[in-house]
């Protein structure tokens, strides 16, 4: 990769921001909004029910603000409840694919975007028939915990650093 294209995968316009939080005490549970939340690297949030090891690639799961609203769209909805994704946190203002491998922080949490985070299949059953299709592509990304601390709704996102890939 060219030194010019390092240059600029790291370069962000604006931060971002934390527009909503959501935590499943249990499996089978439903989503339940909350407006703060403590991390630990050993147990992703407190009060989820992730149950991998400490330091997973799963640990929290984020998606855009911006692709709800595409989401919607293509299912033929005015907006849809974040709670139905089933992901952990919606963000605004920053590209989500961008961070993946990067280091980025929310609030006083740092987190490393690990990969993407693909629908499953309980998304037709949530989100009704297409609910699969519709977040292809819009599924946002995963993350580990790196540095603990409480977010809260409304905390800016912005990059941190670069992950090496060398590990």
């Amino acid at each position: 990769m060219t030194s010019r294209v390092r240059e600029i995968q790291i370069q962000f316009p604006r931060q971002g921001r934390l527009e909503w939080i959501g935590l499943r005490p249990a499996r089978g549970q439903d989503v339940r909004s909350t407006e703060a939340v403590m991390l630990t690297p050993e147990d992703g949030l407190i009060g989820d029910r992730f149950d991998g090891p400490p330091g997973a690639d799963r640990q929290v799961t984020l998606i855009q603000k911006e692709h709800l609203t595409v989401i919607a769209q293509l299912l033929g909805q005015l907006s849809i409840n974040p709670a139905l994704t089933r992901r952990n946190l919606v963000v605004s203002g920053v590209n989500l694919t961008a961070l993946k491998g990067k280091r980025f922080q929310i609030g006083d949490v740092v987190l490393e975007g690990t990969g993407a985070c693909a629908p499953c299949s309980k998304m037709e059953a949530a989100l009704g028939p297409g609910g699969f299709n519709a977040m292809r592509g819009h599924g946002g990304i995963t993350a580990r915990v790196v540095h603990g601390g409480q977010i809260h709704t409304g905390d800016p996102l912005a990059f941190v650093a670069e992950v090496r890939q060398d590990k």
